[in-house]
């Protein structure tokens, strides 16, 4: 009797700890990024004036969003996202909150390894009205960002970043 008590006991711990960690079947693309730290180098920094990246990916919302957290140089610029599926328009959907103070909502998509985002921007200081964003996952685990920004009814080259993943980077907020 007491072997069928602590097997029913053990059961009922894996099975929460299995709702504890589930995912939602929308989110299931972002499952090998989560819990995982990245630190990226935008194309145009240099020696002289480096310019990083560090981004967390997380489940939030018990498997019901995504978070992501980013900074800028250790803080000069950075912002949260949190992804989540829209039932009505029936695709993934995101705000962003950022330290400058302005905020997007964007619809994403993927097409083969690659999640697509349409930001609607909201409060840009420089006149950025929409933002695309392509995120390259790569085989090796790696990621790669680049972007455009609609300025004045144009589109122009936004950034390019390319991350590895570093469990030592930290994202700073000041």
């Amino acid at each position: 009797m007491k072997k069928i008590i602590v097997i029913l006991f053990f059961g009922l711990l894996i099975a929460q700890n299995n709702e504890i960690n589930s995912l939602s079947e929308h989110l299931k693309p972002f499952e090998r990024y989560l819990g995982k730290t990245f630190k990226g180098e935008f194309a145009t920094s240099t020696k002289e004036k480096p310019v990083f990246d560090v981004s967390h990916w997380e489940r939030a919302l018990n498997g019901r969003a995504i978070r992501i957290m980013h900074s800028v140089n250790d803080g000069e610029y950075g912002g949260e996202s949190i992804i989540t599926w829209d039932v009505k328009k029936n695709s993934l959907v995101s705000s962003y909150f950022t330290t400058a103070g302005f905020t997007t909502n964007a619809v994403l998509h993927f097409e083969d390894d690659k999640l697509i985002s349409i930001e609607e921007v909201v409060g840009n200081k420089n006149g950025i009205t929409k933002v695309k964003a392509i995120i390259e996952l790569l085989p090796n685990g790696d990621l790669h960002n680049s972007s455009k920004y609609l300025v004045n009814g144009t589109w122009v080259d936004g950034h390019k970043i390319y991350y590895k993943e570093d469990s030592k980077a930290k994202v700073i907020f000041r």
